[in-house]
């Protein structure tokens, strides 16, 4: 059975797959919301089919808890692309 854990120092205590540093939003964004399916994405992944399964049972089993990760991500990814400093242009 795959083991789902948290640690702080790892991805930011997301939850992720055991022994890993593959979180369990990325496993779902290559299968459900990519196009990889769970045999390739094990694949790519370096992992085993059923850590694939299991990443995404427990996405879906902890929803709520997925959202507030995801959201926590875009808000993050928001604040560091208003904080990025676009180069100059060329003038000519």
């Amino acid at each position: 059975m795959t083991a789902i854990v948290r640690t702080d120092d790892v991805l930011g205590g997301d939850p992720r797959i055991e022994g890993t540093r593959i979180g369990v939003l990325h496993v779902f964004d290559l299968v459900i919301a990519g196009t990889s399916t769970p045999e390739d994405a094990a694949d790519q992944l370096g992992i085993g089919l059923g850590d694939v399964y299991g990443a995404l049972s427990y996405y879906y089993d902890h929803a709520d808890e997925m959202a507030r990760i995801r959201a926590r991500h875009e808000s993050l990814e928001d604040e560091l692309a208003e904080r990025t400093v676009q180069p100059p242009t060329a003038v000519e």
